[in-house]
């Protein structure tokens, strides 16, 4: 959400936004209704003050007097409930309209309708294809079903279309590239959390999940909570409808999580393996800074920065991408992402995103902190992916594969593996049911 008064003040540039980010929202109907939501505010407070200087006028008047006052005083309650009441039903509207307006992007951030106009930055490594291995390539749903790393037909069974059960080696894997995240984001100076993922509606609208991404969110109505997407929900809201002192900034956190997606809109797509599925477990960094253009800038450096760390550690080839604005969603203002090399996808595949936010998130959540004057001023915030598993594990197990089908495991994951080099080929089977 940005503020009202930048909308009034800077419309054509907010309305350039709209178009910019590819949206449909009625700007004029926004000021149309705020001009309506100030004008009964200003009726509503004259008939405030009439009604106050009629009631002293009734303390001061004779027996005689006081009957007629106070059936004119009456009357006055009653205009003042209606337009209460008015009031009441314009500011819900002006609410729903300006949660639907889209943050302003950077001037920085390049135009474009859609992913066509996202820029690549630059690579690291070199993209290895289907027939650079050397002997026949195996994509991650052979070698998971070789190995014994994965079973699909059984996550199906338990949870229907888009689920998985890691198993052995597989559960292993997935353990080790998170815990190796979470340790080099510690190593890294980030203040760990651990977060409830089950969060209210509130902070869902909050973060910009709702009301614009409802349907791809899990709810649980009796409760009115959601399952979170990203842990980047709970973290952001830790600090909701609170004003922090100066030198409480910035705060730079990360947790692992459970994410949940329905994948509502991705009907047809991706639907085998594990690319688009509906759980998965993500390490993500979220930060809270002042409202300054150049601090919020470096941040957003960092956290690309450390993204990239977890991928070098991996040794993946990856090329960072600048997503244009008709790509990057409503609250962002500048958005990166990236992008590993996946042979079986002869692609590159989206495996990190880190976004700023300016005060979209943090104006709708109340988070704020005082100024060296003392003045409450509307924080910044940012967040960025660490890795998130199963996903990572499509080309870590189809770039690392070798020809006696056994995969490689990097040096800087061994650790987490208990010192294991490879994951040999030749697993226990277990039967199918």
């Amino acid at each position: 959400m940005i503020d009202i008064k930048r909308i009034r003040e800077e419309t054509d540039l907010v309305k350039q936004a709209v178009a910019d980010k590819n949206m449909d929202v009625d700007i004029d109907a926004v000021l149309a209704l705020d001009t309506k939501r100030r004008e009964l505010e200003t009726q509503y407070n004259e008939l405030r003050h009439e009604q106050k200087q009629a009631g002293e006028k009734i303390a001061r008047a004779s027996k005689e007097e006081k009957a007629e006052l106070s059936k004119a005083l009456g009357g006055l309650k009653g205009r003042l409930k209606m337009l209460d009441e008015e009031r009441q039903i314009v500011d819900e509207e002006l609410r729903e309209l300006l949660l639907a307006v889209p943050q302003i992007p950077d001037a920085e951030a390049p135009r474009g309708r859609d992913e066509s106009g996202n820029v690549e930055v630059r690579r690291h490594g070199q993209p290895k294809r289907k027939e650079d291995f050397g002997f026949p390539f195996r994509d991650h749903e052979q070698i998971v079903e070789d190995l014994g790393l994965c079973d699909i037909q059984r996550g199906v069974k338990l949870a229907g279309a888009r689920n998985y059960v890691l198993t052995g080696r597989g559960a292993q894997l997935h353990e080790a590239v998170l815990r190796l995240g979470f340790e080099l984001m510690n190593a890294r100076g980030f203040t760990p959390v651990m977060v409830p993922v089950l969060v209210t509606e509130r902070l869902m609208e909050g973060t910009g999940f709702f009301p614009a991404h409802r349907d791809e969110v899990y709810l649980c109505e009796r409760d009115d909570k959601a399952l979170v997407g990203t842990a980047e929900v709970p973290v952001t809201g830790l600090h909701a409808d609170e004003i922090l002192e100066p030198d409480a900034l910035p705060r730079a956190y990360f947790a692992r999580s459970g994410c949940f997606r329905r994948e509502a809109g991705a009907a047809g797509r991706d639907t085998r393996g594990l690319y688009r599925i509906h759980y998965f477990e993500k390490v993500e960094l979220v930060v809270v800074c002042p409202a300054d253009e150049a601090e919020s800038t470096r941040w957003h450096q960092e956290l690309v920065a450390s993204a990239e760390s977890l991928l070098q550690a991996l040794e993946m080839p990856y090329r960072l991408l600048e997503v244009c604005t008709g790509d990057m969603g409503q609250g962002k203002a500048r958005q990166y992402d990236l992008e590993t090399w996946m042979p079986s996808r002869d692609a590159w595949g989206e495996t990190h995103s880190a976004s700023k936010y300016h005060d979209f998130q943090a104006r709708r959540l109340g988070i704020r902190y005082r100024d060296e004057a003392g003045k409450p001023q509307v924080c910044h915030t940012l967040n960025t992916t660490i890795v998130a598993s199963p996903r990572i594990l499509i080309p870590l197990l189809e770039l690392n594969q070798q020809e006696d089908g056994s995969i490689r495991i990097p040096e800087k994951l061994r650790p987490y593996m208990n010192g294991l080099e490879r994951i040999e080929a030749t697993p226990v089977k277990t039967e199918k049911s």
